[in-house]
């Protein structure tokens, strides 16, 4: 049967925004949007009749919008944002729940938890800092949940739950089909892609599926010689000086060395290569049970960096002075068994992820910042002041992080016919992450360098760190070598009771224990030694490892609830449990409304500190007595709601729409002050927070030719509490949370018209829009900025919002001797075009498309990890061809 244009209208329906569509319509003349079946409650159900908030994107709709990896999609589902620096290097928040996350370049030793939890069909994958990047081939659709989801997924379901669900095999006959594009971007490199499907029932009972996929992008950021005299890194003993607290004698007539990028001058060094397969295999063992096993491979290769120095001239132009890379490799195996016992479905699923990952990482801006800079770079300690230099700041530092995750699930559901209906289960999961992180950040060249025996000491291992102290006779001046082990079982269930035909209460719990792990030891720390000296508390044990006197007053800030370490056991665990409640009310008004009311709670577990209970090293103004938590304790969300779904005009209209209000107690944060406290990052509590919004989808069959669908959110955040030790470092009460725009959308419309031999040609365009962001949940932007002003000779030109006269986390005043102002970054509003056109019958496809119609630089990350802000943006304007083919 050839398509018709409302059979290809239907078909793309949505695509974008808000909630999955019906892939086919009956007649031309019944036009209406048909809805399908999700899973977003562990049952299937209507997508129109599940009463909770889902928004999504079908495979059919990735597909017209020509997307396949996670930063492409998520511009198209208004409540979800990302904020990272590149491919696999990303963190997702939903509905405004965000705050600042540990960088990248340490995310795999001291991060926060993920707040919310990214499953691959039943499988989390979630990971600090860095969510699995899974490419989107072959996919059914993805799920998104906004708001808490812990009672049914769990920990990091604390704002909302991501679901890539792929297409499984069918025993219904064989089909095939291979989609392949070419692209070109202005100012850019080509970029080309590949994928590939097969099913086939090999037999009466066993059918198999096979995808496959090789995506090469190419870059866009160049990688431009450094030249002081134009705006390139100047380096400065000034500001080496300064933030390390007037080390240097006299730093504006001390000598340094500019760095030399020349060997790695390169335009359009920023590629990504996404490359795997995904294999399927069905048995249905007899009429009421089969097997499901999946495996699927992928490899991340990515070179340079996705940033552009806003300091430098044009929106394309970076100075790196170390070659970058990021290699992630992953294999993910997963099995369902399901079935009927009695009158329940039981379902079983579990899954092993094994996943590698190791990078090279630019890291000459460490020189930027720290009360340390000077020990890195100069000699001074005892130099006559007219011999003071500095060095070369070039510095690198070099990750390999192994994480394999095991999980297992087993629930039962009850017969959807009852008037009660139960849904329980348990859970059990364990994680290991093992990291070991190189870093060359001192300078071994200068004579008379600072003597480091007593401030750093270096790891004995076989790869030749070595092993008698400072100053650093070998390349790698600090290591960090953490195995991080989190170990979790959890009992869920969801009571349903049809209180009327159209009344429903639903009423769910989860109880959960986890038990955290963090072991190994730093350049610097005896991680385990200092945890199990915490867990034990006893005075020997705490002398032991302190010393007499730092223990003394250790005991004292336990005494006095300064420190908790009432969650650690002897060995140093720390354990958590808690039960979290979910409840909701559901009214069928009719057979075309469906209004709902709920309430749900959601959490992040504790994250333990690798220099907990230190005492800050500046002990002046708001760091006097400060000592770093031990770990930062449980943050949780409660949220109430309230929405209704719609299927209006015949089936020709479908309006969606929640309010919601959440509340955040003991909002957890990343705090890197290397100036004040510590050169080692931690996770702190800022405080409490609350935020008030509403998201909204829709869609509309105008005629037979059009549909016209869009999707938005408003979001109003506030700070409502801070916890006093961050009063003038954190922003102040009645702040915005950071990286979500008080409004965002979006808009698209599919024409479809009749060509001559059954053919349907068809034009596709959508437009997004996203407001002003704040980058950060720290006041540091002035701070930034004097340090770009030092570096460069110039300022960032990046828009700062003002958020307090004095920034009293910082003991360094400007050239006016007035101490620096708070302010965030402002990540600026952009708008995105798409326009595609083709020609299609059933079995090809041919479309021309243009992404970022209007060649907009949207600003969607600021990283300030260099101490000098890099802008990580989106690909500039790609004109492209796709040509797709099925087989049945």
């Amino acid at each position: 049967m050839k398509l018709t244009k409302l059979h290809c209208a239907v078909l793309t329906a949505i695509a974008a925004s808000g909630s999955l569509y019906a892939e086919e319509a009956e007649k031309k003349e019944n036009a209406k949007i048909e809805v399908i079946e999700v899973t977003a409650t562990k049952r299937s159900a209507s997508i129109q009749e599940v009463p909770v908030t889902v928004s999504a994107l079908t495979g059919a709709s990735l597909e017209k919008l020509g997307v396949a990896n996670f930063d492409e999609y998520v511009e198209f589902l208004p409540n979800v944002v990302f904020q990272g620096t590149g491919p696999g290097q990303n963190e997702i928040y939903i509905r405004g729940a965000a705050t600042t996350q540990t960088n990248i370049s340490v995310s795999s030793v001291q991060a926060l938890q993920p707040s919310v939890a990214f499953y691959l069909d039943e499988q989390p994958v979630s990971m600090q800092g860095r969510n699995l990047d899974v490419y989107a081939t072959d996919v059914e659709r993805v799920e998104v949940l906004p708001g808490p989801q812990g009672t049914l997924f769990g920990a990091s379901s604390q704002s909302g739950t991501v679901r890539l669900i792929t297409k499984k095999p069918s025993h219904d006959g064989f089909t095939a089909g291979f989609d392949t594009s070419t692209s070109s971007t202005q100012g850019g490199d080509l970029s080309n892609s590949v994928q590939a499907y097969f099913n086939m029932p090999v037999s009466d009972s066993v059918a198999i599926r096979v995808a496959t996929y090789n995506d090469h992008q190419g870059g866009w950021i160049d990688n431009i010689l450094n030249d002081p005299g134009n705006g390139g890194y100047i380096g400065s003993a000034e500001v080496i000086s300064r933030v390390s607290g007037g080390a240097l004698a006299n730093p504006s007539t001390t000598a340094i060395t500019s760095p030399n990028n020349a060997e790695l001058v390169e335009d359009n060094f920023n590629t990504a290569s996404y490359a795997g397969a995904r294999f399927g295999l069905s048995y249905l063992i007899n009429d009421e049970w089969e097997l499901l096993i999946q495996h699927t491979q992928q490899s991340l290769d990515t070179e340079g960096v996705f940033a552009y120095d806003p300091n430098l001239e044009g929106e394309t132009s970076t100075n790196r002075f170390m070659p970058e890379n990021n290699n992630d490799d992953f294999g993910l195996t997963t099995w369902t068994l399901e079935g009927r016992l009695n009158q329940l479905d039981v379902v079983y699923t579990g899954g092993y992820l094994d996943r590698d990952i190791s990078s090279t990482i630019d890291y000459t801006g460490y020189t930027n910042g720290g009360a340390f800079s000077a020990y890195y770079v100069c000699n001074y300690a005892g130099v006559p002041e007219a011999e003071q230099s500095c060095a070369d700041p070039t510095k690198f530092y070099k990750e390999n992080t192994s994480t394999s995750r095991i999980t297992h699930e087993l629930r039962a559901n009850t017969s959807d016919q009852n008037r009660w209906r139960v849904t329980a289960g348990v859970f059990y999961d364990y994680q290991e992450l093992a990291t070991v992180g190189l870093f060359n950040i001192a300078n071994t060249t200068l004579d008379g360098a600072y003597n480091f025996t007593n401030l750093e000491r270096t790891l004995v291992g076989s790869d030749g760190i070595n092993s008698d102290g400072g100053p650093f006779p070998s390349e790698i001046s600090f290591v960090n070598d953490i195995t991080h082990v989190i170990d979790q079982i959890a009992v869920f269930g969801q009571f349903e009771y049809d209180l009327t035909d159209t009344v429903t209460a639903t009423l769910g719990a989860r109880w959960y224990e986890i038990d955290d792990s963090f072991k190994g030891s730093t350049s610097t720390v005896d991680v385990s030694g200092r945890l199990q000296a915490f867990g034990d508390g006893s005075d020997a044990a705490l002398t032991e490892f302190f010393g007499a006197g730092e223990a003394a007053a250790i005991q004292a800030a336990i005494a006095n609830g300064q420190l908790d370490t009432s969650l650690l056991d002897d060995n140093g665990t720390l354990t958590v449990s808690d039960t979290i409640i979910k409840a909701s009310l559901d009214w069928k008004v009719s057979k075309e409304i469906l209004l709902f009311t709920s309430y749900s709670e959601g959490f992040r577990p504790p994250v333990t500190n690798r220099v907990g209970g230190g005492l800050a090293k500046n002990q002046a103004g708001a760091f006097d007595g400060f000592r770093i938590p031990v770990y930062s304790t449980t943050d949780s969300l409660d949220n109430v709601e309230v929405g209704f779904k719609s299927t209006l005009l015949d089936q020709k209209l479908r309006l969606n729409a929640t309010a919601y209000f959440s509340k955040i107690t003991d909002l957890q944060t990343s705090r890197f002050d290397p100036t004040n406290i510590s050169f080692l990052v931690f996770t702190d509590n800022v405080g409490d927070s609350e935020i008030t919004g509403v998201d909204g989808d829709f869609s509309w069959v105008a005629t037979e030719d059009l549909i016209i669908s869009g999707a938005f959110s408003i979001i109003s955040s506030e700070l409502t509490s801070v916890n006093d030790e961050l009063v003038g470092i954190a922003p102040p009460v009645g702040s915005q949370l950071p990286y979500s725009a008080e409004f965002s959308g979006n808009l698209q419309a599919q024409y479809y018209y009749q060509l001559s031999d059954g053919l349907t040609g068809y034009v596709n365009g959508s437009v997004s829009y996203t407001g002003d962001r704040l980058g950060s949940m720290t006041m540091d932007a002035y701070v930034i900025e004097d340090a770009t002003q030092l570096v460069y000779g110039t300022g960032s030109g990046l828009s700062i919002q003002r958020e307090a006269d004095v920034y009293s986390g910082v003991n360094y005043q400007d050239s006016d001797g007035q101490t620096f102002a708070g302010g965030r970054y402002i990540q600026d509003s952009y708008f995105l075009a798409n326009l595609s056109f083709g020609v299609t019958n059933d079995e090809w496809k041919a479309e021309i498309f243009i992404d970022n119609l209007t060649n907009e630089s949207a600003t969607l990350y600021i990283d300030t990890q260099q101490f000098t802000p890099k802008v990580v943006s989106n690909r500039p304007r790609s004109i492209g061809f796709r040509f797709s083919y099925d087989f049945y």
